[in-house]
């Protein structure tokens, strides 16, 4: 018998798994983003916690993450 030397068989295409880490940067910037602005005494309040990039800019970034997971995930190979 020969032996074969057959490459392994992956899931996707390069092209999906290229989005698969782009879309997982993007959602890893949405949480750095959406870190910090606590207070170091709990007596004072800090209004950090409501601001722009907190509030609308990192959960949108999330989101536009997982969009892009889950578009990698369901795009079709041209096999």
């Amino acid at each position: 018998m020969k032996e074969k030397n057959q490459q392994p068989e992956f899931l996707f295409e390069k092209v999906n798994y290229t989005f698969l880490l782009i879309g997982v940067a993007v959602i890893a910037l949405g949480f750095i983003l959406m870190s910090g602005g606590g207070s170091d005494d709990p007596k004072v309040f800090n209004d950090a916690v409501f601001s722009f990039r907190r509030i609308r800019l990192a959960p949108t970034l999330v989101l536009i993450g997982f969009g892009i997971t889950i578009y990698s995930i369901l795009k079709t190979s041209k096999k």
